[in-house]
């Protein structure tokens, strides 16, 4: 069964980006948090392409280039003209004395340490070595990534950072490469939706990768900053649906909520929606993945995978049909915004 290749991220200045309804996330091919073997990596990318997945996002940060390097030799075997590739600026990976390498959440990465730099000459720095670990003559989509207070770790730091981006030159550079067609799209990829709207208040970007902000959990991107992105066009990339675990494990004990245990209500809450979702035998996993396509500010959901059962699992969740009482019980007992479209009523529209 294929992933369909119907969207776009859309935007004004370039040509269109197509994207399938189905991405795939690199972070894992950094080894996040485990190992994850050469092989059982190039056999997780060639079975997404082989399901039909052609949007293929990774980042410096994720195994500090360790991931890049893996898609490279994937898009080798695929073409790079048959792909549509995402990556990202904002961390230069520096050579570095073993005690000085920045590893973050990632295990057996190279010696290397991140600089964050959003400057002109940070952005053009950082996108060529991207292109030199990936092998690839250009990116479809570069966004500039954390700027977010999650990942900056205060308000005052990531103001910081977002006056470097447009005071030091970053955005210029990103419009100059979209200018001159080096890439189509200019975004952000962020685990806030707080600071997609700021950006948008300052710059003219094509579309963001939001990591979580938007799922079964969590709709308070539908009070202004997702009906701002159907007013300019922006596309979202919809990055982790089950917010970081929970969604696709269930209320077990231990489940992760935005990379840490769960507090009490998220895991109440969560049973809640497993019962409708039990009710109507219906996987949690399933309708978490699907449930984020109903907006049509969404173009695409990029789950990630460590090797060629994760990839044929995502595929299936995809492809299984939810009954659309699922969905109007999840919003009858106030469980999902009544403002949240259903992907129901976003396939009615298509």
């Amino acid at each position: 069964m294929t992933v369909s290749q119907t969207e776009l991220l859309n935007h004004r200045t370039t040509r269109p980006v197509p994207l399938t309804r189905m991405g795939f996330g690199g972070a894992p091919l950094g080894n996040l948090y485990r190992k994850v073997s050469d092989e059982d990596a190039h056999a997780a990318l060639q079975a997404a392409y082989d399901a039909g997945i052609r949007f293929f996002d990774t980042a410096p940060q994720y195994g500090l280039g360790r991931s890049e390097h893996r898609f490279g030799k994937a898009i080798a075997r695929f073409g790079r003209e048959n792909i549509q590739l995402s990556t990202k600026i904002g961390r230069l990976l520096l050579d570095c004395e073993p005690h000085e390498v920045t590893p973050e959440a990632f295990v057996d990465v190279p010696q290397k340490r991140i600089v964050f730099d959003y400057t002109y000459d940070g952005v053009m720095r950082s996108y060529e070595a991207s292109r030199n670990r990936i092998g690839v003559a250009n990116s479809d989509i570069l966004l500039v990534h954390d700027v977010c207070v999650f990942s900056q770790g205060s308000q005052e730091m990531s103001d910081a950072k977002v006056r470097e981006l447009f005071d030091g030159g970053g955005y210029k550079a990103l419009v100059e490469l979209r200018d001159a067609e080096e890439i189509a799209a200019i975004g952000a990829g962020v685990n806030e939706w707080q600071v997609c709207e700021r950006l948008l208040g300052l710059g003219d970007f094509d579309g963001f990768l939001l990591a979580g902000r938007y799922t079964l959990l969590e709709q308070e991107a539908l009070d202004s900053f997702l009906p701002l992105c159907e007013r300019r066009d922006v596309g979202i990339i919809l990055g982790g649906p089950y917010n970081s675990g929970i969604l696709a494990t269930g209320a077990v004990p231990s489940a992760k909520y935005n990379y840490a245990d769960a507090p009490d209500e998220i895991l109440d809450r969560v049973r809640k929606i497993e019962a409708v979702c039990a009710a109507h035998n219906t996987p949690l996993i399933a309708a978490a993945l699907q449930f984020v396509l109903g907006h049509p500010a969404v173009k695409t959901v990029v789950p990630g995978a460590v090797n060629v059962a994760e990839v044929q699992a995502n595929v299936a969740l995809m492809d299984r049909n939810i009954p659309v009482g699922l969905w109007s019980d999840l919003r009858s007992e106030g469980l999902i915004r009544p403002d949240a479209p259903l992907p129901t009523e976003a396939a009615n529209a298509a």
